[in-house]
């Protein structure tokens, strides 16, 4: 009764083209890219602040979940409709609204893509530092949503740290506006940052004041090979200790530099059982400098060469690829992206190793180094029963091995779905309570992705 009724009540809001109750107009947003699948009851794809405040009421009043939705390019589920109810696309919203370079900030809408921004703010001279691989892909509602990050934030930050001010609309159906437009402000508690990482359990946000960052003047690239993973992981920690930040430092192990050079023949050197991919920026003269330093940081035991590259797109294009790559032979693949203090970086690669020999699963190991924020791709075969229980006691091991060294369980895909089972071993029962009870007072009706989050 409820559902026909909300559907007839949305019927009289939207016109028939932003609504969708069809299954199979509904299928695409039944899913992301974590590959797990809820059918929603209906898609809806509001173009204003007002109508994504009227859907939240009518959710509200008919108790009928409602499911934040960028682009789908997530990989933990956070934005699957896992109970069903209303998917809440906004991917119509897509306005870059304004460009301010003076201040050094953009409003946008949150269905604008990465890449859309980063070419839009290009020719005055910054860039948005959240750089996930899937920029062309991804909205920037979505980037909050998760807090996403990428290669360089080993230097930016995520994008937490790239927010100034938020417009959202909560649980409840209330619009708030969190922050201000300077680059600083103190005036209450820091919603902002709150709702940024919150997987639409809080609120939806409909718009965002972002800061820029200029564009450096200069880039420079470096590469590094070694004999195996614990060398290669002695030399992030030198390279991070050392004075200069590089703007990415990128670890493949030999299962990525394998897929890899099986695509891309010539690229990469045979005999490099790890590998890292660095680039630094800024003046000519701080480039230089740190490239020294941070080839000098590289001389450890097991290095075979660290040099300048004269050209790194074709290696940070494949870098970007392995991911669809390694869903191309592994669809089921086990994805993880764990994280540890990078001092602690050589215990969790050599311990990543050894618990896949242990288990006898295959396992692909990249990721944003400079971080300690590594993916763990475990690579299995879901009909094969045996294997994955195999799998899920060697992927309960590598979180036991995270957390004995200070890690987190993720670095900047999010809980949602995925890691849900695992989140008590990480915050304690008061912690979460807590964050429970801030749900309750955004949500109080639990319509806003219900479920996420939180351990069942």
């Amino acid at each position: 009764m409820a559902t026909s009724a909300l559907i007839k009540a949305l019927t009289e809001l939207l016109p028939q083209d932003r609504l969708y109750t069809d299954p199979v107009d509904c299928y695409a947003y039944a899913y992301d890219n974590s590959r797990n699948f809820h059918s929603p009851l209906a898609v809806v794809f509001p173009l204003t602040i007002q109508e994504v405040q009227a859907i939240i009421l009518l959710c509200n009043e008919y108790k009928i979940p409602v499911v934040p939705r960028g682009r789908g390019t997530g990989t933990a589920g956070g934005s699957v409709p896992e109970v069903g109810g209303v998917a809440l696309s906004l991917e119509r919203m897509n306005k870059i609204i304004s460009v301010d370079p003076d201040n050094r900030m953009a409003i946008i809408e949150p269905g604008v893509l990465n890449q859309e921004l980063q070419d839009a703010i290009k020719g005055v001279g910054f860039f948005w530092p959240p750089d996930p691989s899937s920029a062309a892909y991804c909205s920037i509602g979505g980037n909050l949503a998760t807090c996403a990050a990428g290669p360089h934030a080993v230097k930016y930050g995520v994008a937490r740290d790239h927010v100034l001010g938020l417009r959202a609309v909560t649980g409840k159906g209330d619009i708030i506006r969190t922050g201000c437009y300077t680059s600083k402000g103190v005036v209450g508690y820091d919603l902002t940052r709150l709702l940024v990482g919150s997987e639409g359990t809080l609120a939806v946000i409909v718009e965002a004041t972002l800061k820029l960052t200029p564009l450096p003047k200069h880039k420079g690239g470096l590469t590094a090979e070694f004999a195996d993973t614990a060398s290669c992981a002695r030399a992030i920690a030198a390279i991070m200790a050392q004075p200069y930040t590089p703007s990415a430092l990128e670890f493949l192990d030999n299962g990525a530099l394998n897929l890899i050079r099986s695509r891309h023949k010539n690229l990469l050197p045979e005999n490099a059982r790890a590998y890292l991919m660095i680039e630094v920026d800024g003046a000519l003269q701080e480039i230089k400098e740190a490239t020294e330093a941070i080839l000098l940081a590289c001389q450890v035991d097991g290095l075979i060469e660290a040099k300048p590259a004269e050209d790194t797109k074709a290696l940070w294009a494949a870098r970007k690829a392995l991911s669809p790559l390694l869903k191309d032979i592994a669809p089921k693949k086990i994805n993880e992206d764990i994280a540890v203090p990078v001092s602690h970086l050589p215990e969790l690669l050599t311990g990543l190793e050894k618990l896949a020999a242990q288990y006898q699963i295959s396992n692909v190991n990249f990721g944003h180094a400079g971080n300690g924020n590594i993916h763990v791709n475990l690579l299995v075969n879901p009909d094969n029963a045996e294997e994955m229980v195999r799998a899920y006691a060697c992927l309960d091991e590598v979180f036991s091995l995270v957390l004995s060294l200070q890690g987190t369980l993720s670095g900047e895909h999010g809980i949602g779905m995925a890691k849900r089972p695992f989140i008590s071993r990480e915050i304690d029962e008061t912690t979460i309570n807590l964050m429970k009870a801030v749900k309750l007072t955004f949500d109080p009706s639990n319509i806003l992705n219900p479920g996420k989050l939180f351990p069942k």
